[in-house]
């Protein structure tokens, strides 16, 4: 077994997560896990949702990925979009109080569901318990966040809460259900898109930490320069979330080595607009707020990326997360 690259200055690396998140797909580059541990990393992560993921993982290819990690002492987590899957959509021909309402009122089988509804929390609890003996995260950690980029309940009552607070108040209930079989489980908030800004007539359950992804960010420059009121995703959100939730659990997972989103999710692949000033300013920027715990998609990169444009910067990204030291401790 070989173990994970130790910082260069000899001291133990200050952001205790150094992962990447990918598709079953970038698994064509079957050496995954040794690139990672070779680059100092200590995660991968598997997307997008539970189905495909719990497919990949049952397939002999899935068993090789798992025992390739467990090899180079790799943690595994799975960062989903899972609700399509914890409240089934065909429930919605039988019971449609389970869903949520638009803005017009109306029901609608597209999208989450109604937190109000204490049968669809039952539900989606219990499909959770039974997708985590399959999914079971190496961490503790687990990743159940709602459909991707999509609205939240409108009824009567949910809609007094934002799309934030509602995904926290669902958040909060997983905890619950999955530490009945996992003591130690918790469970990531996701702060992305409309769920970015940050919740505050809800708070988070001890174990509910802050997940942090600025989708909509620019990658040319700094995030530190993105602060001005009308920034896509502007720094201000990510320090609104950090005095709701606990910085040292927080995590942030970025798109730095996302070569889907610059390729606009299509194929074929672009090359990867790598810059190691934006990375390490970034890294300086999330670090000094006390985050401990840093991923970035690393979707498309897989053996025909290699096979079109040589090697991808990890080894470059994996070396900076490991060698990072605040100038002064937050």
């Amino acid at each position: 077994m070989t173990t994970n690259a130790a910082p260069s200055a000899g001291s133990e690396p200050r952001f205790q997560t150094r992962g990447v998140v990918l598709t079953p797909q970038d698994l064509t580059l079957t050496d995954w896990p040794e690139r990672a541990a070779r680059a100092g990393l200590t995660t991968i992560a598997l997307h997008p949702t539970p189905q495909k993921v719990k497919a990949f993982v049952q397939s002999e290819s899935g068993e090789a990925f798992l025992a390739d990690c467990r090899r180079w002492n790799i943690a595994v987590e799975y960062e989903l979009h899972a609700l399509d899957d914890l409240l089934p959509r065909a429930l919605f021909s039988k019971d449609r109080s389970l869903f949520r309402r638009d803005e017009k009122g109306q029901r609608v089988l597209e999208g989450n569901l109604c937190l109000h509804s204490e049968p669809a929390l039952e539900i989606v609890c219990q499909n959770a318990l039974e997708w985590s003996r399959v999914l079971r995260p190496t961490t503790g950690r687990y990743f159940l966040w709602g459909d991707d980029g999509a609205p939240w309940c409108r009824c009567p009552k949910c809609r007094e809460l934002s799309d934030s607070e509602q995904a926290l108040v669902l958040a909060n209930h997983l905890l619950k259900a999955l530490r009945r079989e996992d003591a130690s489980a918790q469970v990531a908030h996701l702060a992305y898109h409309n769920t970015l800004p940050a919740p505050r007539q809800v708070k988070p359950e001890p174990g509910v930490f802050l997940e942090y992804a600025p989708i909509h960010r620019r990658w040319d420059i700094p995030y530190s320069e993105q602060n001005a009121p009308d920034a896509a995703d502007s720094l201000a959100a990510l320090d609104a979330n950090l005095a709701v939730f606990d910085h040292k659990s927080a995590q942030v997972l970025e798109y730095w080595l996302d070569v889907s989103l610059f390729s606009g999710w299509k194929r074929p692949a672009v090359r990867l607009p790598w810059s190691e000033a934006v990375f390490t300013s970034d890294l300086d920027t999330y670090g000094e707020r006390g985050v401990r715990h840093i991923t970035s998609f690393a979707v498309y990169v897989d053996a025909d990326y290699v096979t079109r444009y040589g090697e991808p910067p990890l080894q470059e990204y994996g070396t900076h997360l490991a060698d990072w030291q605040p100038q002064q401790s937050p």
